[in-house]
């Protein structure tokens, strides 16, 4: 690599920016509202498992082998299957918790359903609902919106950060101090005095040209905002919160399935104390069961609700929980009988699950779907079925319903990428 390609590459984390040259930011310390995880269940969940739970019905094929001993249980208003660690999971939630089915994704395509889902349109070119959030709330934050993987669309509204080697953090965060057991610096001295120099230049230079176009205005302020000293003491206190590798989360695995779940979201909760973000894309894979369905959903589940279980207790360690918001969703759902091979197919119905604390709108369940998983038609305004006047609820009402709850709806992110001709579900009251 050519040394000012280097220069160029590691200066954006450097030190606050040249005094005059400052525009007025969103601080860390200035931003105390909602925070948001979304939960990508990549692969299509089973709902008929989980939230929208299916018994087995006379002289139709089995949809669910748990159902041939196991009854459909409750918690408050709540149903849920007797699968995976449901029990323990809407037991502990059920009070902080609206479950939405019968969610038709249109499509049996993984990409159209990822897609579908996670932007609320079938086709590509929509934001995800976190970069939406992350570029309203925290557009000069050093990484407001965190994701692990999935659709993180930007639609070039803000950029995310990966966080696949977190301790590298350290590095970015302190270029001039000693790493590798306090023998060697990531920077020499004379490299970290040439950035600062150059840094300076930079700005100076930049602060001096005139007449720019708006996207290059707009990468003028994200380049200075990336230098001020709120966005770098931001960064250097979550890196001083990333703890030592030993004491992050681990991998956890069954068979060929593996998580990072837990350790996505205590890297996300400690980002939020840190105040340094204010969304993130959680993910976990391998929900495409064609084959062996039971045991790997089993887990999968179990391992989902378990890592959000970890992730509301860690938001009260950290004093965050009160201001979370988490959002739980797949590509679709799976198919109301198994296959020959103890699998189960795609099938286009899903499900969402919102979760906040202390809210009017949780324990409850919106949305209908029949005894084979059919969806059915839903007033918006009553939220009940009406197959006269209803309509079958697809992932834009869920978004645009979304987007007013969250204050976004009028943003200027939202107006460039609008829901026309969209009913207004009530989901929120």
């Amino acid at each position: 690599m050519k040394r000012r390609t280097f220069v160029k590459g590691v200066l954006t984390p450097a030190v606050s920016a040249v005094s005059g040259f400052r525009l007025p930011l969103a601080n860390a310390s200035d931003y105390e509202g909602k925070l948001f995880v979304f939960v990508q269940a990549e692969g299509g969940w089973d709902p008929t498992s989980f939230c929208d739970p299916k018994t087995n019905t006379p002289g139709e094929k089995v949809i669910n082998h748990w159902a041939e001993n196991g009854e459909i249980r409750q918690a408050g208003n709540l149903s849920y299957a007797a699968f995976g660690n449901n029990a323990e999971f809407f037991d502990k939630y059920y009070d902080r918790m609206l479950v939405i089915n019968g969610v038709d994704a249109q499509t049996n395509a993984h990409s159209v359903g990822i897609v579908h889902n996670w932007s609320g349109r079938v086709s590509e070119g929509y934001p995800s609902m976190t970069a939406l959030l992350a570029a309203h709330h925290g557009p000069d934050l050093s990484l407001a919106y965190l994701s692990y993987g999935g659709y993180s669309d930007t639609a070039n509204l803000t950029t995310y950060t990966r966080l696949n080697e977190p301790n590298r953090i350290r590095n970015i965060a302190t270029p001039n101090l000693t790493v590798w057991d306090n023998s060697l610096r990531y920077l020499n001295q004379s490299d970290w005095e040439t950035l600062k120099t150059f840094r300076a230049t930079n700005i100076e230079r930049l602060a001096a040209a005139p007449q720019l176009l708006p996207r290059a205005v707009r990468n003028r302020r994200l380049y200075v905002a990336g230098l001020s000293s709120a966005a770098t003491e931001g960064l250097k206190a979550y890196a001083a919160l990333i703890p030592p590798e030993d004491e992050l989360e681990r991998k956890e695995e069954f068979g060929r399935l593996e998580s990072q779940l837990r350790r996505q979201a205590q890297l996300t909760i400690l980002a939020f104390k840190a105040k340094v973000a204010v969304s993130a894309d959680l993910w976990l894979g391998g929900f495409d069961t064609h084959a062996n369905h039971d045991p790997d959903h089993n887990w999968l589940l179990g391992n989902l609700t378990d890592s959000v279980d970890y992730l509301w207790d860690l938001a009260e360690t950290h004093e965050v929980a009160d201001r979370l918001v988490v959002v739980m969703g797949s590509d679709f759902g799976r198919t109301n009988h198994y296959n020959v091979d103890a699998g189960k197919d795609h099938w286009p119905i899903g499900s969402f699950i919102v979760m906040e604390k202390n809210q009017s709108w949780t324990n409850r369940v919106v949305g209908e779907t029949d005894a084979l998983h059919f969806a059915h038609k839903v007033h918006p305004t009553t939220l009940q079925r009406d197959d006269a006047n209803g309509t079958v609820i697809h992932p834009k009402h869920v978004h645009k319903a979304l987007r007013r709850y969250f204050g976004i709806e009028d943003s200027l992110g939202a107006q460039k990428f609008p829901f026309h001709n969209t009913e207004d579900f009530a989901f929120f009251g």
